[in-house]
């Protein structure tokens, strides 16, 4: 069976083992009032602090001035954040920060325990400030779940990508953040990632798709987790001889040749692949580990740790860089900088 099932994204997607989160984000932000957030006469009605109303076209989530998720731990499980459109700012508590987006992804380890915030900063105040972003949240096998947290940015103009025809000559446009697909290898994965082992056949990848264009995944091995998600196109694509529509997901087998083509409209789609970790997992917010009593210990030392505190000064929610900062990482309170 080629399709196990498709199923409409409402909230996190149902995907599994190597991963335990997908969460897709889509805001049509207003343009901007010179600080970054939206006019404070259209926050009349929000949650602030806790706005996630699925019906609205655009949300503050956690942050109050401006929309985000302001500072928050994690550990045990690595986290890619892919920034489509728009832009996320990164601080955490080991010293990093930085602006990426129209393309950049980030890749974070939360290792043994990292708080980090990210902030989405809307810098056009002329026009309105549109914000796609997806993050996955890819486990980390228990012997690397305690190792030192990581992170490293992956620039949009450095992602390794492809451009191609089918065999009808239809454009099909290829950019792999993690794996390979089509001869295209992406960049090396963090040290401790369960991607660093081809073996475990990770692939993270965005494929955009010109009307009538005929995309094929290669069977791999009957153990892998294979999800296609369309997230942005008017029309539909067939996933072999099912049709589906924007915002549906389709869990597919590992072993199988799967043929995937557009309809009538530009399609674009994010596909994640891996092999399962199978190992158990006991997850609770913030912390993904590998039983209850790391579970309840991450709690524990969070509480009596703060995981090293926040280094940024009082200031905790809604902490951004400065609006004219440009694209940028830097490491370690500034010791290394790395710009596109």
């Amino acid at each position: 069976m080629k399709i196990k099932n498709i199923t409409k994204v409402v909230g996190p997607m149902p995907i599994r083992d190597p991963y335990i989160l997908g969460a897709y984000h889509y805001d049509q932000y207003p343009k901007g009032n010179g600080k970054m957030g939206p006019d404070p006469a259209l926050l009349a009605g929000k949650n602030l602090g806790n706005d996630f109303d699925r019906e609205a076209k655009w949300r503050m989530y956690h942050g109050e001035t401006i929309p985000g998720f302001p500072h928050h731990p994690h550990r045990g499980f690595e986290i890619v954040t892919i920034v489509e459109e728009g832009f996320a700012d990164h601080f955490d508590s080991k010293g990093s920060k930085g602006r990426y987006g129209n393309g950049d992804v980030q890749l974070m380890s939360a290792g043994s325990g990292v708080l980090h915030g990210e902030m989405f900063p809307m810098l056009d105040d002329e026009n309105d400030n549109p914000f796609r972003l997806f993050q996955i949240w890819l486990n980390l096998p228990a012997a690397n779940k305690f190792t030192e947290p990581d992170y490293k940015m992956l620039w949009n103009e450095k992602i390794p990508r492809g451009s191609f025809q089918d065999e009808n000559g239809k454009n099909i446009n290829l950019k792999v953040i993690l794996g390979e697909y089509y001869g295209v290898k992406a960049q090396e994965p963090l040290k401790n990632s369960w991607a660093i082992d081809p073996k475990h056949h990770v692939g993270i990848a965005l494929v955009e798709m010109e009307p009538g264009a005929i995309f094929k995944l290669n069977a791999v091995s009957k153990t892998l987790n294979r999800f296609v998600f369309f997230y942005d196109g008017t029309s539909t694509i067939s996933v072999e001889d099912y049709k589906m529509q924007e915002r549906f997901i389709a869990d597919l087998a590992g072993d199988e040749e799967i043929v995937i083509t557009n309809g009538d409209q530009k399609a674009k789609i994010l596909i994640l692949e891996g092999e399962p970790i199978n190992e158990p997992v006991f997850a609770y917010g913030p912390f993904v580990m590998s039983s209850e009593k790391e579970l309840q210990e991450a709690f524990n030392d969070y509480r009596r740790t703060q995981f090293g505190g926040w280094p940024w000064g009082e200031k905790e929610s809604d902490l951004v860089n400065p609006k004219d900062s440009g694209r940028f990482a830097s490491y370690n309170f500034d010791k290394e900088i790395d710009r596109p």
